[in-house]
């Protein structure tokens, strides 16, 4: 099953951004990480000031995805039913929405988690929408050049964002935060409205929204061929940022920092390597060597290394998250244009919920364990996890034929 597209194919930056719909997916992705990082740290400063709970502190940062479990399992298929501008400014609208409320003071911290719940909701509903909508403004061979150029404003502006909001937090209030998340949001929606043509929707359904995304799901989940490229994305990954996890603890300040660093400048290179100098075929060729190099170096924490060697370990390893561009290439090539704005958003949301989990479990072994033991044993069950995949993956291939 393929998808086609009729735009010209670009293979450089320059041609990429000489495309005006793509610059503003990429001005977007800009301005929606500058909001998810003042957001961020203004609910984090105030659930900890509110509380006094490092825990409540942390699930107002990362518990998000276990809201989407829930929501992608039920309306995800709205990703393919509604007008993809329109989806996209739904998108835009619930962190709008969510962090303009969170700026009146006084808010019990009840409230505040009902609040979260709504950009994380919207989210889980229409996710695929913005990869179906690249996928029409380049072509496929040119797919992986733009998702990788669009992680990379992810990778960047987390920097910017997290690093001017600490600043911000010296001058200005968490509520004043939430403001300027929502003026940022505000900029968001009106980028897609006036930047993005109006399309229709890929999908036409007789069910349901619901009936539809359970019997997507289902199909996606239950295919031997796109199966394995779903856990090969979730669970090898999820088992790594467990290990990212525990970077605080290993580290103990400056170290942490480091490493931090070090993974964000990795997926970086990775994203921008694969994505910009590999064609098709040598990045398909890839998936195997990248998914093993995201675990090994970190087998190296269980000898708990010095920390020029930490760090350069974490930057090797976090390369390997680049497997996921050829992994989405080819759930495209076997996927049909009606259901890929849910089968990349189902790609996206078990990807955030594997993370969420490979989390708490490795907070959980670190309870046992020394970090660094720790961060060597999820390492060693990620590679397990990577090894008994990979038959499955074959099935996948562009050469495999299939009953």
């Amino acid at each position: 099953m393929t998808s086609t597209s009729a735009q010209p194919s670009p293979t450089t930056y320059g041609q990429l951004f000489a495309i005006p719909e793509f610059r503003v997916l990429f001005l977007n992705r800009c301005l929606v990480m500058i909001s998810v990082a003042a957001s961020s740290l203004a609910i984090g400063t105030v659930m900890f000031e509110t509380t006094g709970s490092a825990l409540l502190s942390a699930l107002s940062i990362f518990g998000g995805p276990l809201v989407a479990l829930v929501v992608s399992q039920l309306f995800l298929g709205l990703s393919d039913t509604l007008r993809p501008r329109t989806a996209l400014m739904l998108q835009m609208t619930g962190p709008l929405v969510a962090n303009a409320l969170q700026a009146v003071p006084g808010m019990p911290w009840q409230a505040r988690f009902a609040l979260l719940a709504i950009p994380y909701a919207v989210d889980a509903m229409l996710a695929g929408t913005q990869w179906v909508v690249m996928r029409d403004i380049v072509s496929g061979s040119s797919y992986a050049l733009g998702r990788s150029t669009l992680n990379l404003a992810v990778g960047g502006m987390q920097v910017v964002g997290y690093g001017l909001g600490g600043i911000a937090l010296l001058w200005l209030s968490p509520q004043t935060l939430f403001v300027v998340a929502a003026v940022v949001n505000l900029l968001s929606l009106l980028t897609m409205r006036f930047g993005i043509k109006d399309r229709p929707a890929s999908g036409r359904t007789s069910e349901g929204v619901v009936a539809h995304t359970r019997r997507v799901n289902r199909l996606l989940l239950g295919s031997r061929v796109t199966r394995p490229l779903y856990l090969a994305g979730w669970l090898p990954n999820g088992l790594i940022v467990g290990c990212e996890a525990l970077f605080v603890p290993y580290g103990h300040g400056t170290l942490a920092g480091y490493l931090f660093a070090a993974g964000a400048a990795g997926m970086m290179l990775g994203d921008l390597g694969t994505g910009r100098f590999l064609t098709i075929p040598q990045r398909d060729r890839l998936i195997g060597p990248l998914r093993y190099l995201l675990a090994v170096p970190f087998l190296v924490f269980w000898l708990s290394p010095p920390a020029p060697v930490a760090v350069t370990a974490v930057f090797l390893a976090s390369v390997g998250y680049a497997a996921s561009l050829p992994l989405q290439e080819r759930l495209i090539t076997h996927t049909t244009d009606d259901i890929q704005g849910q089968a990349l958003g189902l790609q996206g949301q078990g990807m955030m919920i594997g993370q969420a989990v490979g989390a708490g479990i490795g907070g959980a072994v670190a309870g046992y364990l020394l970090p660094g033991h720790a961060m060597g044993l999820l390492a060693a069950v990620s590679l397990l996890v990577t090894a008994g995949l990979t038959p499955g993956l074959r099935r996948s291939t562009p050469t495999a034929r299939h009953p």
